[in-house]
């Protein structure tokens, strides 16, 4: 694999790590990026190529461990002993996980063949940014839940709920669940620590599941391709989640659905 196609799979990974995290559909982006210039169906195959897009997402998944590590050990047992009943529960996060688990094994044949597209992500990219200004709008005034320690079982399996939107490429997972849980209830931060911390096992699940389908399609060739672009997904998502954390409860969701709004006229423009 020449170096050419390493630095392909490095800029994809930079649009994962950069996008992964904040309401803007990292999937979203990177098919974009791909279908009108890297092209990588041409050299890694349609199947390969569309796990890729999903395995690469373990970067950043490692770089929630990170950023979150004290909130991960504590859930495994292994940290300081919470003494009040208020502390998020690894089985509210499991709550929040399970509507969009049980629709994403359902549909995934579907998805992979039918909504990994431009097209598709630019119908996502708008119906999320109109989503996102509603929950603006009409959420987070008066927030029950201000940290993600003090969501409900209620509220989590609400964002599950709403989160099963994103499996709709462009839509963007965060988009959906932060919104969700600013209409469901949530300050911002509270929402999207929630958000961060319920992908990990979501995320992780669909590469295992993407892998073990397409695994018959895979070469030694395409290992230097996937490596190269989860290093770069991790840092650069690494860095872009201790940025998003500390701008979401400023701006709020409003600029990044302009931003996705804006986006989805220039590529309808260039590339129809």
């Amino acid at each position: 694999m020449d170096v050419v196609t390493i630095i392909k799979a490095i800029i994809l990974g930079i649009v994962e790590g950069l996008t992964e995290f904040a309401p803007v559909s990292s999937t979203g982006h990177m098919i974009i990026v791909d279908d009108m210039w890297l092209k990588s169906e041409e050299f890694l195959t349609k199947y390969v190529a569309n796990t890729f897009k999903v395995v690469i997402q373990l970067g950043s998944i490692l770089a929630v461990v990170v950023a979150f590590k004290d909130r991960f050990i504590g859930f495994l047992g292994l940290g300081k002993k919470e003494t009040h009943e208020s502390r998020l529960k690894l089985t509210q996060v499991f709550v929040g996980l399970i509507p969009a688990g049980v629709f994403g094994v359902l549909f995934e044949d579907y998805i992979d063949e039918h909504l990994f597209s431009t097209e598709t992500v630019l119908v996502g990219l708008v119906l999320g940014a109109v989503f996102m200004i509603i929950a603006d709008i009409f959420g987070g005034k008066r927030p029950t839940a201000v940290t993600v320690d003090q969501i409900t079982y209620k509220q989590a399996l609400g964002v599950g709920l709403i989160q099963c939107l994103s499996l709709w490429p462009g839509f963007s997972r965060s988009g959906s669940t932060i919104s969700g849980g600013v209409l469901l209830g949530m300050s911002h931060r509270a929402a999207a620590d929630f958000t961060f911390i319920m992908a990990v096992p979501i995320m992780a699940g669909a590469s295992f599941l993407s892998l073990l389908k397409n695994w018959q399609y895979f070469t030694l060739e395409a290992l230097p391709f996937f490596i190269a672009g989860f290093i770069s997904a991790f840092v650069f998502a690494l860095l872009s989640i201790r940025f998003f954390l500390k701008l979401i409860n400023k701006i709020k969701l409003v600029p990044f659905a302009i931003y996705r709004i804006v986006l989805a006229l220039v590529i309808y423009m260039v590339y129809f």
